[in-house]
């Protein structure tokens, strides 16, 4: 790059008439006070303003790279963290919070089935079974201990299929009863493909709630975090997490639409009371789900769907027990 043109701040001297050069001449203090300079003054003096220029730069560089070395010799402001964040917040796409939410809790999150012998089946249940395609007739996600082959032929057939979530590290997990309610064989499917025998440890009939121990657990198991819903309010977003129509671990979003609500279940057998309304979708397959917050912390467990038709599908509004009433089935004392 072209330097700009350097100019000297004294004023020219006008033009003489050429004489005979002349001796320069020096007073005592002028040539005691050129013996007494430094060498590099002299140097740089007689090296002209270009060397010069170089001379300052390389100072330049080399205050810079005391200052790397030396960082402790600038503490970081606010202004400087604030600088920083904004930038990051520019140039990088951040995860929504519902995101977050669902990576906190997808760990803790399991698939749960049920199994019911054959033999057991209604008679008009055991017809129907017989007339239906080999390849449409219901059948163990995994082979069954009397159906070692696997091809459905056993004497087990699936009863229902929901979801749990794990709120003890060492395999307890809790699910709704109406999921595991009579079965002959219960088996839950971890986060990592990990697939275990589980039995029923304690049930409570009155918010339709079941606690199960699983018989082996993954290594690097993590238990969901429980949150009270002393603050809970309307209006406060949560998300239920599970497998609904057998599909997930799937995700859905919503509010809270209300508090203290009471259901009836459509055989009008069982009355539930102090519940948690929301409008993320649920439909079957999501019963014993959580309900979690946008921490990912678990509010309630999702029971039940209101459908004033005949219809088993999501129109709006579903209901989740308190988590402190679902924890208490586990013997779990309250927050």
């Amino acid at each position: 790059m072209r330097r700009p043109a350097l100019y000297s701040s004294s004023r020219p001297a006008r033009i003489a008439a050429p004489t005979a050069p002349e001796a320069p001449t020096s007073s005592p203090d002028t040539v005691a006070a050129q013996a007494a300079a430094p060498p590099l003054r002299k140097r740089l003096a007689a090296a002209g303003p270009r060397l010069q220029w170089m001379a300052i730069v390389l100072l330049g560089f080399a205050l810079a790279a005391s200052l790397a070395l030396h960082p402790s010799q600038r503490r970081l402001t606010q202004e400087d963290i604030n600088a920083a964040v904004l930038k990051t917040m520019e140039t990088k796409v951040m995860p929504s919070e519902y995101a977050r939410a669902y990576e906190n809790v997808r760990p803790s999150v399991v698939r749960v089935i049920s199994y019911v012998k054959k033999s057991r089946l209604r008679e008009e249940d055991q017809k129907l079974l017989a007339k239906m395609p080999r390849g449409a007739k219901p059948k163990p996600l995994g082979p069954a201990p009397s159906d070692p082959a696997g091809d459905g032929d056993g004497d087990e057939v699936e009863n229902g299929v929901g979801t749990g979530v794990v709120i003890v590290d060492k395999g307890v997990i809790l699910t709704n009863l109406h999921v595991v309610n009579g079965a002959d064989r219960v088996k839950v499917i971890f986060f990592d493909g990990l697939e275990a025998q589980a039995t029923i440890t304690g049930v409570q009939a009155e918010n339709d709630m079941a606690v199960l121990q699983a018989s082996k657990i993954p290594d690097d198991l993590i238990a969901a975090t429980m949150r009270s819903t002393n603050d809970l309010a309307p209006g406060d977003k949560v998300m239920a997490v599970g497998f609904p129509f057998g599909i997930g671990p799937s995700a859905s979003a919503g509010v809270v639409s209300g508090l203290g609500r009471v259901f009836r279940s459509p055989e009008g057998k069982t009355e539930m009371k102090n519940l948690i309304q929301f409008d993320a979708a649920a439909n079957p397959g999501n019963s014993g789900g959580p309900l979690v917050t946008m921490d990912g912390e678990v509010v309630g467990i999702v029971t039940a769907i209101l459908n004033p038709t005949s219809a088993r599908t999501f129109i709006g509004i579903g209901f989740a027990v308190p988590i402190e009433n679902a924890a208490s089935a586990a013997g779990l004392p309250p927050f």
